[in-house]
């Protein structure tokens, strides 16, 4: 069953068509992968997903309801969560502290804070962020400041935070951008473990094919805007639109 329905969507900026008529379905509890060499319009269709960007043309389906019209914060809300590629944590801020925010924010779309709410639920907040912490294997990073970790720890940080929020619906934009290679295995595991444990679908956008071999039950190869192929990682990997696309060799 489909959680996630895009259909006919298009996007242009000026001129440059940025997506012609993308349709794509994410089934729910699986990891589908959107990849596609730069331009491709992976980003512009993430943004048309969660709400920054409003397609020109066609429908973004999630669990039946449309997600077009609608503010980020009301699309998170319904239950998708986004992790961007530059980790947004707050450096000044504890790890545990970090993951107390999402679980003190009003579902508002903001994370200002009420201090009466904050001081009447700071056990119960406390005791189910160190709970995420433990999940994210952190516990002991707890009182670190977040600005001294490492990229791939600021990232697991920033999953965590995403998941205590309890979202159906996981977007993951580039999420080993940046990291070495240790940290990228080690954010794989994390994912692996997220989506064997866990009742959330997961769409991520990644260029490192390591990543989306490791993870991906499906896979959505992109060009120019437009849906090249859709297939399994294994008929994915010798397909020759998809050779073409990242090689330019003729199919």
């Amino acid at each position: 069953m489909a959680i996630l329905e895009v259909k006919d969507v298009g996007k242009r900026f000026g001129g440059l068509q940025a997506l012609g008529d993308v349709n794509l379905s994410v089934a729910e509890n699986t990891c589908h992968a959107i990849i596609g060499p730069n331009g491709a319009g992976k980003s512009t269709l993430l943004n048309c997903l969660i709400g920054k960007l409003i397609p020109d043309t066609g429908s973004v389906m999630f669990d039946g309801k449309s997600v077009l019209g609608r503010k980020p914060h009301e699309i998170n809300q319904m239950g998708i969560s986004r992790v961007f590629q530059t980790p947004e944590i707050f450096g000044d801020l504890t790890v545990l502290e970090n993951m107390m925010i999402p679980i003190f924010a009003e579902r508002d779309g903001a994370f200002a804070l009420n201090p009466l709410k904050m001081a009447d639920k700071q056990a119960d907040v406390i005791e189910r962020a160190e709970a995420m912490l433990e999940d994210m294997n952190m516990a002991d990073k707890r009182h670190m400041h977040a600005a001294a970790m490492s990229r791939g720890d600021k990232r697991r940080l920033e999953i965590g935070m995403c998941l205590s929020q309890q979202p159906r619906l996981l977007l993951l934009d580039e999420p080993t951008a940046g990291m070495a290679r240790a940290d990228t295995n080690n954010t794989i595991d994390l994912l692996k473990q997220i989506k064997d444990e866990r009742d959330i679908t997961i769409a991520i956008i990644e260029h490192d094919m390591h990543v989306v071999f490791s993870l991906a039950d499906r896979i959505t190869v992109l060009a120019q805007g437009t849906p090249l192929v859709e297939d399994t990682p294994d008929k994915i990997k010798g397909h020759p639109k998809v050779r073409e696309a990242y090689l330019g060799e003729s199919a």
